[in-house]
């Protein structure tokens, strides 16, 4: 149902990235689906959030989650919200207890934070667009405008597309090489002409290191080639399928 990385398995942290088995759901969101957004059944998806917030130790309505768009835009949480109220974010930063705070994934890369000495933690939804315009960054300063200290934050990156499945264009190569170009060496030649694969797990770990975080792990894990595990975006457009399930990480804080 989850998978944990052993840098966050703190005192007074819980956290999870959550895989897809284990819920309720059938179908193409076999079986904890988390996405809201989904066309999955409202009562399914309400059932398996329940179940990871119970994973959390939290109630099911202090799992949070953000309306998100590919933005480094970075939300505080204080109190909990509904779905029909969730904030426009791709990250959010909690100094709560008892509040879990998550990001949604189907091939995007998933990044948990937390100073366990400050208790401030955050979460990142860093697919390859949020990731260049500076998702990352955006968490990072949040935490330490809560009190956080950038060499003490520990991130873990979970499952999402690796390069070895994640093909991209001209268009994409074009606009890293521009706007950051040292990130040419995340990309290696694909089949087709002009066209490259991009890694972005390791682009997304230097990003961290750029951002001064003081520890970094990455999980290695690649949705789009796992199907029994995970569920992914780029797999279910290839195999024409009518939707997909989202994958739910996230991060809490619980009494020391």
């Amino acid at each position: 149902m989850k998978i944990e990385a052993p840098s966050l398995t703190l005192a007074g942290i819980r956290h999870a990235f959550f895989t897809r088995a284990g819920g309720v759901s059938t179908g193409f969101y076999e079986s904890l689906n988390g996405g809201v957004g989904s066309r999955d059944a409202a009562a399914n998806v309400a059932e398996n959030r329940a179940r990871m917030a119970a994973a959390l130790a939290v109630e099911p309505r202090r799992l949070l989650t953000a309306y998100q768009t590919h933005s480094p835009n970075v939300v505080v949480a204080e109190a909990p919200w509904t779905a029909e109220n969730r904030p426009h974010a791709d990250a959010i930063v909690t100094r709560m207890e008892a509040l879990a705070i998550g990001v949604t994934t189907a091939d995007c890369g998933p990044v948990l934070l937390a100073d366990a000495r400050a208790r401030v933690i955050g979460t990142a939804h860093a697919g390859w667009r949020g990731a260049l315009t500076g998702v990352i960054e955006s968490t990072v300063e949040a935490m330490e405008r809560l009190g956080a200290a950038r060499d003490r934050i520990r991130a873990a990156i979970g499952p999402m597309i690796r390069q070895s499945s994640y093909e991209v264009g001209p268009d994409l190569l074009a606009r890293f090489h521009a706007d950051d170009p040292e990130s040419d060496r995340f990309f290696s030649p694909a089949a087709r002409d002009g066209h490259a694969m991009f890694d972005l797990g390791g682009y997304v770990v230097v990003r961290l290191k750029r951002a001064g975080v003081g520890s970094v792990e990455d999980l290695g894990l690649c949705t789009y080639a796992d199907a029994a595990r995970f569920f992914s975006y780029r797999r279910t457009t290839h195999r024409a399928e009518a939707d997909y399930g989202r994958h739910v990480n996230a991060i809490a804080l619980t009494h020391p």
